[in-house]
């Protein structure tokens, strides 16, 4: 045993200057959020494209704006499924669903999957999760689940439900409002800023990192809006009130113009959107916002921001009106593509903008790169892309293909994307291919035209190589197996 005072005080102060250049991780999780509420986005969109729901119809986010000013914006991020349980196990793990034992919602991951957040424990860093999980099975609300996977505080960590406000109890954290049967429900009460669901997840994320400020710390914050029912607490509830939203010009045509794998679906179909809904989601995305300014001053005060990345991003989008849909599940632009924002001012140029797409499988190997944990997470499926966002001009490569896939394990459809194409198979349609560049709105198959068979091609077979190399078992099914076959 050492005992020597000077020798104990060297690997001390080594120790701390070890941990001083390991960066920290912040990660704000949103659920079922539209990228066209972010002012970020919108500024990359054409007019057409950022005001789907009419002129001037927005909600302000200066707050997440500063983070992509700050840091770095990834114009095609692609969730592996666009469904919650599925999306959250790619985005912990670096997997495909398929491989977790996630490929649907309500089931519980594997025992032996490996998380960053394993890695980052293992490193040494305190780490917390915060907010929805959905990764325990039924369990609802769930709290604490007794398997981490590696989030060793997860004393605010719950498996299901989008609750509107919490409270303390001696006991733990509990949902504060219930039904008459005494059982939690989603009412928001006279829900504040202290209690409202956003709010306290939030000042309960900056109470953790309080508490290990000294050390490296890592805290996944998942935040249950601007998820259904769209209601949130006073004033956001209100202050959209003098806008009235239009639907979404993809709202009005017809069921035979559409893919069947958009219409053989049990989502709400509409041609007049509801104002007071589309009101309130707004009205989550700016308390959001709001929230995720109190986390950057709570950083620049306590000298935190330089050290630290911040990462925003979402399970998955909300349709919100667009092909007389809503809510998520398709390979439709604003369901399976989400924001992704990573300020991280020692290591990423700030107004980086990248065009490469991506999938939250490439989270894990990217970010924990990015810290300077190489090859963490051996077995992922995702890439390290973490040059990429070290580099200062360079966009990415536009034409790097990536595969998403549809519930379940045999998966009613699945998808090539690059930054301007992407190509659906589905068992219950013809194959379609779009060209996001010429038709944002996705109305347009091109897969027959033969000016885009080359580019059809290339898709399918980008995604063929990547499916065996995750062992989908999609590829096994004999209704792919004519336009997969070959490849």
């Amino acid at each position: 045993m050492i005992r020597n005072p000077i020798i104990l005080a060297l690997i001390g102060a080594l120790s701390f200057s070890a941990w001083a250049a390991s960066p920290n991780l912040v990660i704000i999780y949103t659920d079922e959020h539209n990228f066209r509420t972010l002012g970020c986005y919108r500024d990359q969109l054409s007019p057409e494209e950022g005001f789907v729901w009419g002129e001037g119809v927005k909600v302000d986010t200066p707050h997440i704006d500063a983070l992509a000013k700050e840091g770095a914006l990834c114009t095609s991020f692609y969730v592996a499924t666009p469904v919650c349980s599925p999306s959250r196990a790619s985005i912990v793990s670096g997997l495909y669903p398929h491989a977790t034992g996630v490929p649907k919602n309500d089931l519980p991951m594997k025992d032996d999957v490996r998380t960053f957040a394993h890695a980052l424990s293992e490193k040494g860093y305190a780490t917390s999760y915060i907010g929805k999980w959905h990764l325990d099975g039924t369990a609802k609300p769930g709290w604490e689940p007794e398997r981490n996977f590696g989030f060793e505080d997860n004393r605010y960590m719950y498996n299901r439900g989008h609750w509107k406000k919490f409270k303390e109890m001696p006991d733990g954290p509990r949902v504060a409002t219930l039904n008459r049967k005494g059982e939690p429900n989603y009412d928001v009460g006279k829900a504040d800023a202290s209690n409202y669901a956003t709010d306290f997840l939030m000042d309960r994320t900056i109470d953790f990192i309080r508490e290990n400020k000294d050390k490296p710390f890592c805290v996944m914050l998942s935040l249950p809006d601007p998820h259904g029912p769209n209601t949130v607490r006073e004033p956001y509830d209100t202050r959209f009130d003098h806008l009235e939203f239009k639907s979404p010009d993809t709202m009005f045509k017809s069921v035979s113009e559409m893919p069947k794998w958009a219409t053989s679906n049990s989502f709400i179909w509409e041609q007049t959107l509801k104002q007071k809904s589309m009101g309130a989601y707004f009205g989550m995305v700016q308390l959001i916002d709001d929230n995720v300014g109190k986390l950057q001053r709570f950083l620049e005060d306590n000298e935190l921001e330089e050290n630290t990345i911040v990462v925003l991003t979402s399970d998955h989008g909300d349709l919100m009106g667009e092909h007389r849909l809503h809510n998520k599940g398709l390979p439709y632009e604003t369901s399976a593509c989400v924001a992704f924002i990573v300020k991280y001012p020692k290591n990423v140029a700030a107004g980086k903008v990248i065009d490469s797409a991506m999938t939250s499988a490439d989270f894990g190997p990217t970010t924990l790169s990015l810290m300077g944990f190489k090859n963490a997470l051996p077995d992922a499926h995702g890439e390290d892309l973490s040059a990429l966002f070290k580099n200062r001009s360079d966009r990415g490569d536009p034409d790097r293909i990536v595969y998403l896939r549809a519930t379940n394990y045999e998966s009613r459809w699945i998808a090539a994307v690059n930054d301007r194409y992407k190509l659906v198979y589905s068992i219950s349609d013809k194959p379609w291919l779009f060209d996001l560049e010429k038709d944002f709105e996705e109305l347009t198959n091109y897969a027959e035209d033969p000016e885009y068979t080359g580019i059809r091609e290339t898709l399918t077979k980008a995604m063929v190589s990547q499916m065996k190399a995750t062992k989908d078992p999609v590829l096994k099914m004999k209704a792919y197996q004519e336009w997969l076959g070959a490849y």
